[in-house]
């Protein structure tokens, strides 16, 4: 719409698989969209309304090009909130950039990319792998096992760990990849087994990733040396709503993101408190809150554009700062990519992560690691009392 008049309807296309090898992070998203809706819906101040286009695409990343091209060609949707894995993110974005639409893209990835039809609200590697890396690294050993789901994501955090490990000194003993949902990961314990790494670096997803924790739980208890304490399963894409149903495999496991139910913070105390007077009490995740933040921040550029045209709405956000349960945030002009805190969480046995580090500000996003730098490196002596800063050479935002 070129223009808003008193209650206008804005579709906006929600494309999210909730049904599939990862379904369960599709339904969180699409739970935190629909309550950003309700609120958009229900704030008279608004001149208009969001209308939700719901399509599953059931993990099948050949069929996200196909629901977005419906999306916006049939129902008129000029921005897609939407997609989980980098391999259904990049069968979207053409789409969106032949059509002139926007994609709301708020999930971690590894990089290596920006369009001027995509908005980044998750982290990339500087502002996940490299704070984990430096964490772990001083804490456990420099002799990481990577496992991960075999598409772009796995791949391409397993290469970009190998050579930050290497820059540290550090040796990779082994990758291996499985089939995107696969659950066939005893190959994997035996081989983590036989090797005894420092630790694992695990770039699974969805039901793959809940298999190899019980599985490596498993191990743990035939054999103490495998005990997270001694060895954890480390991450950059864990989430409260992954530990769901795993008992005691989901505990001692380290995983880095933008947001912990447990975050303790003004930002995130507000927005609970709020959700719950409206919805009820609720355990939260970063899935749902990064797509509520989504909608949210498109809401107030419509608002304050009077429009809801791609441009003019890409033109605003990258020209404000936004209050979200993160804190402030703000987006690059240049790569479209948001600036992150990052926070690192230790899991237990209650399907939480309990806050162990943070970056003291916000990390600005360097998607092609053209100046980000471990701070750590293996030759010096391990310290525990090393914390989460952000790395020398990239710029916090003040």
């Amino acid at each position: 719409m070129d223009s808003l008049g008193q209650r206008d309807t804005i579709r906006i296309s929600l494309l999210y698989s909730s049904t599939g090898a990862y379904a369960a992070l599709g339904r969180e998203a699409i739970d935190g969209a629909m309550a950003a809706i309700a609120e958009v819906n229900s704030d008279p101040a608004l001149p208009f309304r969001f209308e939700p286009v719901i399509a599953d695409p059931g993990g099948s990343a050949e069929r996200y090009a196909a629901l977005a091209e419906e999306a916006i060609m049939r129902n008129q949707c000029r921005h897609v909130v939407g997609t989980i894995t980098s391999w259904s993110r990049k069968e979207v974005l053409p789409i969106v950039e032949r059509s002139g639409a926007l994609l709301w893209y708020a999930f971690p990835h590894e990089g290596y990319e920006a369009s001027d039809h995509a908005l980044y609200l998750g982290a990339c590697p500087n502002q996940h792998l490299i704070p984990l890396l430096d964490y772990v690294f001083p804490r456990f050993g420099g002799r990481p096992f990577v496992v991960g789901s075999n598409y772009i994501w796995g791949w391409e955090i397993g290469r970009i760990a190998r050579e930050l490990t290497d820059a540290a000194g550090g040796t990779v003993l082994s990758e291996r990849y499985v089939p995107l949902g696969s659950v066939e990961v005893e190959h994997l314990i035996e081989e983590i087994r036989a090797r005894k790494p420092d630790f694992v670096l695990s770039n699974l997803v969805g039901s793959s990733a809940a298999a190899f924790l019980k599985a490596y739980a498993a191990l743990g208890r035939a054999d103490s040396e495998f005990l997270p304490a001694r060895r954890p399963v480390v991450s950059c894409n864990a989430t409260e709503t992954d530990l769901q149903d795993l008992g005691d495999a989901a505990e001692g496991h380290i995983t880095t993101s933008i947001y912990f139910d447990r975050l303790d913070t003004p930002e995130n105390h507000a927005f609970k408190a709020r959700l719950a007077d409206r919805f009820g009490a609720r355990k939260l995740s970063s899935p749902f809150v990064s797509a509520h933040m989504a909608v949210s921040i498109l809401a107030n550029a419509v608002a304050e554009a009077g429009t809801d045209d791609p441009k003019a709405i890409r033109q605003l956000v990258t020209a404000r700062r936004y209050d979200t349960p993160l804190g402030p945030l703000s987006i690059d002009p240049k790569t479209h990519h948001a600036a992150l805190r990052s926070h690192l969480g230790r899991s237990n046995q209650a399907g939480e992560f309990e806050v162990i580090d943070s970056s003291p500000s916000p990390i600005m996003a360097d998607p092609y690691l053209v100046h980000a730098q471990m701070q750590v490196s293996l030759a010096e002596p391990a310290s525990s009392e090393r914390h989460l800063p952000a790395a020398k050479s990239l710029k916090v935002i003040q």
